[in-house]
């Protein structure tokens, strides 16, 4: 129990025995101290003193008197600064917090409770390779199913592949033309690379098609839906929708490349899923789904025999569920593909780890399960992230001017071998330690730089900024977690339950603050779907460590008992740094 859940009933049971009311604890409000007040914690009086007629002033001084006086043990000092009472907790309750706690791997971490929750993301398309967007998406999906792991619940994640549709097609088609049999293996591409640069191919292709067609007197419109590529692969998605052998089986060995691919860059990155689904297996599901809205008055079919959805109550515009010839649309498949994941995984809670532009889509699948009467419905939650742009603006995977995530990790690990070289600091390092050290620190700086800020906030990404050893970075971190294992190489700490530091100076203690609000950091993550929570709170952690370590030597303490004591406060700060970062999916080496 975090020390805030302490004070609240407390102080709950104080304003009872002085005033003889009852406050709901959920209405006290207790905030750390501002640095520039004396105090740790801060209970917010204004509440109190409406309903008890009492000016701020008055209330603060009698209920900290009454806490002081009651519970001297816990409370040391007590101020009143005008609407707000500082109180300060006995030094001894946070000497016993870190002699409890010091060693515990699983501080913060909650035992699975039995709710259950699925986790979608990385959702790539197999005509491309993973790109810097990916990289985003699959950094946020992983993390949040971490942070929900690490307070209780049972996760499942999972993984939709659009592998099916017109644009795999325009990836077929250009390798048809202009592959001359050529593979991933005969080319050494690595497969998603390879498929991709034929999506490039195509729309190449069509451009200049289209603008042939232009210069002999078509509109820009009609060259475009007459241009031969275009007809071809239209042709192809008719062929593969009735299951033409020889487009099956090409659109089963391209795909392969791409799966080969996908596999060896989510490795690479930590990426994992517990299942994954495919679209080409999942696009007729839905049909059931609207023949059940069309019994319960959900959905309308019009004279047309198209289905549709009228959502204009909830203030959105009428939606398509099934088209006239009876095939269904993206959202049919998504309200199917929502029920045989509920089906599977009964689970409490669905979240789409999707982009911002899909915002719209994910209100309309949600409002459309609620009207057909879903249990799970309530439990569908859209984390939704701003895209990922550089400097020079957005990306364009059909101009073939997207940042490629594999090119992008390899520029990350050399631009991290840079730096680490001229710090000087890795001449005794083996090269196969080299090697995974680069790796770690150049994926650490990538992934700190895409989870450390808000999900719906957009990102320009600059690597260079990402890297820099001594900023809001994710090197940062990481020097600071191989800076204290260094000093506990020395001396580890002995785990005694006598107190003999006396009291504690304002940094240890300022410390030993933050090492306590771990439990709630995960908490309030994973409440709000929100990894950039923990990056902020390590990044906290690790300058408040490193501004105390400047001030005060652990290895010649004045004393053995405050060398003790030190060396229990840097093994939980290193500890918990680990266990942070662990929870963005970044290592954290014993050296650098």
């Amino acid at each position: 129990m975090s020390i805030v859940n302490k004070i609240k009933p407390l102080v709950a049971k104080t304003l009872k025995d002085l005033y003889g009311q009852d406050f709901n604890e959920s209405n006290i409000t207790i905030n750390t101290t501002k640095p520039e007040f004396e105090g740790d914690y801060t209970v917010v009086l204004f509440t109190f003193g409406k309903q008890l007629k009492k000016s701020p002033e008055q209330l603060g001084n009698e209920i900290g008197g009454h806490l002081l006086k009651s519970y001297p043990e816990f409370f040391k000092l007590y101020n009143v600064i005008k609407g707000f009472l500082n109180l300060t907790i006995d030094d001894s309750y946070w000497i016993n917090f870190l002699q409890t706690n010091f060693s515990n791997d699983t501080f913060g971490f909650i035992a699975a409770d039995g709710r259950n929750v699925m986790v979608e993301y990385s959702s790539p398309n197999t005509n491309k390779p993973l790109h810097l967007g990916h990289l985003r998406n699959n950094f946020l999906g992983w993390s949040v199913a971490q942070i929900l792991k690490a307070n209780g619940y049972t996760v499942i994640k999972s993984c939709v592949v659009n592998d099916r549709g017109i644009h795999i097609c325009k990836s077929m088609i250009a390798w048809q033309l202009f592959a001359d049999n050529a593979t991933p293996s005969s080319t050494s591409i690595k497969g998603d690379h390879f498929v991709g640069e034929y999506y490039v191919r195509f729309n190449t292709e069509y451009k200049r098609q289209s603008e042939e067609l232009i210069t002999k007197g078509m509109s820009k419109e009609e060259a475009e839906k007459e241009a031969p590529i275009m007809k071809a692969t239209q042709k192809m998605l008719l062929d593969w929708e009735a299951g033409k052998t020889e487009v099956i089986e090409l659109w089963k060995k391209m795909n392969g490349w791409v799966y080969e691919g996908f596999d060896v860059t989510y490795k690479r990155i930590g990426s994992d899923f517990n299942i994954i689904y495919y679209e080409s297996n999942t696009y007729l599901l839905g049909k059931k789904s609207v023949e059940e809205g069309l019994e319960k008055g959900a959905f309308i079919k019009k004279d047309d025999s198209s289905v549709w959805a009228d959502l204009t109550a909830e203030g959105l515009d009428e939606k398509l569920v099934l088209r006239k010839d009876g095939t269904s649309v993206y959202i049919t498949q998504d309200l199917g593909l929502a029920q045989q994941k509920y089906e599977q995984f009964h689970y409490d809670q669905s979240i789409y780890v999707i982009g911002d532009e899909q915002n719209y889509h994910m209100k309309v699948l949600k409002l459309m399960l609620q009207k057909l009467g879903k249990s799970y419905a309530n439990g569908i939650y859209h984390l939704s992230y701003g895209m990922v742009e550089l400097p020079s603006g957005r990306m364009k995977s059909r101009e073939g001017t997207v940042v490629d995530a594999d090119e992008l990790i390899d520029e990350m690990i050399s631009i991290a071998a840079k730096h680490s070289e001229e710090s000087g600091k890795v001449k005794d390092f083996e090269s196969g330690e080299l090697k995974e050290l680069y790796e770690t620190i150049g994926l650490g700086a990538l992934k700190f730089f895409l989870l450390r800020v808000d999900p719906k906030k957009r990102i320009v990404f600059n690597p260079e900024e990402s890297i820099d050893f001594h900023g809001f970075t994710g090197p940062f971190i990481q020097y600071t977690h191989a800076r204290i294992k260094s000093i506990l190489r020395k001396q580890k700490a002995i785990g005694s339950r006598e107190s003999g530091a006396g009291s504690l100076l304002k940094l240890e203690k300022a410390l030993i603050l933050l090492l306590e609000q771990y439990p709630t950091i995960i908490e309030q993550a994973c409440e709000e779907h929100n990894p950039s929570v923990i990056a902020i709170y390590v990044f906290n952690l690790a300058q408040s460590f490193n501004t105390f370590y400047t001030e005060h030597s652990v290895m010649n303490a004045e004393s053995e008992e405050k060398k003790q004591l030190r060396l229990q406060i840097i093994e939980m700060t290193a500890g918990i740094i680990s266990s942070a970062m662990g929870l963005l999916g970044i290592k954290v080496p014993e050296r650098m």
